[in-house]
């Protein structure tokens, strides 16, 4: 059983083009999101009701695929998250992004007569489609980055957020005895200072007192540059990133030359994670050989006694 487990996280979790069944799988789920997005999208054009049968028969197909790979990642967690117990391992997954969306998806399924929000729920298929593009480097240098700089990114939206309720109550403030309609009370001027702080302007509400206006205006120019905060964090971000790989690859140029360490006690790296070994050992670390498993090394993985790194440095190059 133990084996059977390894083999089927390594399908469905460590995606590989050398194995035939683990490319299968990645083939299978990709048809299986886009067929249950576009019958879901169909559904909704009037000309296509005469496929509604059509239509439900795959999305209950797909329903029923998803459960299916839903139980297998719950079951095959522990391996998905080796430094904790099984019961831990399992709770992780499951409020985890890939554990929400996976239920989301099979919820609005179970469709009751008048519970409308089962019904909603089935927009959050569309986040399916991430899964498609989440073994690309390209989408794990976005959320490298995001992640990296959230701190940043949270402090700016804290920034939009504070403007857009100060922005508000004073548009309230000025325009509520001429517009009594149109600004009620302080939150019906929320739509007005979203529109202007984002510098759409739908023009539905405005301000036509004069210290209105000037107000408008005001936030208005305040918006640009509200908007080119969270936008020049994200450049930064992308930039320091390139920059950093550059230096990788400069600083790596001969990787024929590489090496294996065995994680042990006198190694000093049981529980440290990759990115940390690669920072302060001046390493390029390419993949964590794990009993059965060939783990790919990102730098949230944490290494544990009895894995073997496969790495590059410039100490090996020297020897």
């Amino acid at each position: 059983m133990n084996k059977a487990k390894k083999r089927i996280f390594q399908i469905i979790s460590i995606g590989s083009r050398e194995d035939l069944p683990s490319l299968a799988f990645d083939i299978i789920i990709v048809l299986t999101i886009l067929a249950n997005i576009a019958v879901m999208l169909l559904s909704t054009f009037d000309g296509f009701e005469e496929y509604s049968s059509l239509f439900r028969g795959v999305e209950i197909v797909t329903v029923v695929f998803f459960a299916i790979e839903y139980i297998l990642r719950i079951w095959t967690a522990e391996l998905l998250y080796p430094d904790l117990s099984p019961g831990k391992a399992k709770l992780r997954f499951l409020v985890s992004f890939d554990g929400v969306v996976d239920l989301l998806t099979i919820l609005p399924s179970v469709y009751f007569t008048g519970f409308i929000v089962f019904r909603i729920l089935r927009v959050a298929r569309i986040f399916h489609l991430f899964r498609i593009n989440t073994g690309s480097d390209s989408f794990a240098v976005i959320l490298s980055v995001l992640v990296e700089k959230k701190n940043q990114i949270l402090s700016s939206l804290f920034i939009i957020v504070v403007l857009m309720i100060a922005s508000s109550l004073g548009i309230y403030s000025v325009e509520h005895e001429a517009q009594p309609e149109a600004f009620d009370n302080a939150f019906s001027g929320m739509w007005w200072s979203i529109s202007a702080l984002l510098t759409v302007g739908y023009g539905d509400v405005y301000p036509i007192t004069v210290a209105g206006r000037i107000m408008g205006m005001i936030i208005a120019l305040l918006g640009v540059g509200v908007v080119a905060i969270p936008t020049g964090i994200i450049s930064a971000g992308f930039v320091e990133r390139y920059s950093r790989e550059l230096n990788k690859e400069k600083g790596f140029t001969d990787i024929r030359e590489l090496g294996e360490i065995l994680v042990d006690e006198q190694s000093g790296l049981d529980g440290m994670f990759i990115s940390d070994i690669e920072r302060d050992h001046g390493a390029r670390i390419y993949m964590v050989l794990r009993d059965d498993l060939t783990l790919i090394a990102r730098g949230e993985l944490k290494v544990r006694t009895g894995d073997i790194i496969i790495l590059h440095s410039d100490k090996l190059s020297k020897q």
